[in-house]
């Protein structure tokens, strides 16, 4: 192995270097994806546009807000991902290409049409996991009325998060306080609407008082 590394151009061993490089980070990327780190716990949920509350500006600026900052995210981690498996897939097939002796702009050719193959493919992948994640996500809606706790301290007029039950799953979901008080975390809540597809409005309730029905 060592002879054979010794034998490779000064630009084969740079290609595999950073194919080995990629490959490194791209496995990391997956096996964060696949024990929950890196945003998993943040749950999406579907809502129905014709919900029968009323939203103040406020409330539509801050959901919306919310949303977008959401959207982003995703794109940006796809975006990310997609790009790794391009550069992996690019180095790996220009490193082989260059070292059984194919011409180096040939090399560099192949390796760009795997990778623009890879990073298609991850692109379409992750789409269709992410709408299938939305299809199979409970409505958020069900768990106005319920009661709940407190997980992360709500700030005033911030959002923290709640842990409420969604069509029959305990869930944490983002949370907003009424009037926009301070809830420490522990606090018992009751939902008492949603404000977009992540978030909702909650406030303090006695735990003696009895759960309406």
């Amino acid at each position: 192995m060592f002879e054979w590394w010794q034998n490779l151009e000064a630009v084969t061993q740079w290609f595999y270097g950073a194919a080995i490089f990629f490959s490194a980070i791209f496995a990391w990327q997956f096996i964060v994806s696949m024990i929950g780190l890196g945003g998993a716990e943040d749950m999406d949920f579907d809502v129905d546009v014709d919900a029968d509350v009323d939203f103040d500006a406020g409330d539509i600026e801050a959901a919306s807000a919310a949303d977008a900052a959401d959207s982003v995210a995703a794109f940006r981690l796809l975006s990310i991902r997609a790009v790794l498996a391009f550069l992996t897939l690019f180095f790996w097939a220009a490193a082989m290409h260059h070292d059984a002796g194919t011409e180096m702009a040939w090399a560099i050719t192949y390796g760009t049409f795997w990778g623009l193959g890879a990073f298609l493919a991850v692109a379409v992948a992750l789409n269709l996991l992410r709408r299938l994640a939305e299809t199979g996500n409970p409505r958020l809606r069900t768990c106005v009325g319920t009661r709940g706790t407190v997980y992360l301290d709500i700030p005033a007029d911030g959002t923290g998060e709640a842990r409420v039950t969604v069509s029959g799953v305990v869930s944490h979901v983002k949370a907003r306080s009424t009037g926009g008080q301070a809830i420490k975390a522990g606090t018992p809540v009751r939902v008492l609407r949603t404000l977009g597809p992540t978030t909702v409005e909650v406030e303090t309730v006695n735990e003696k008082e009895p759960e309406s029905p």
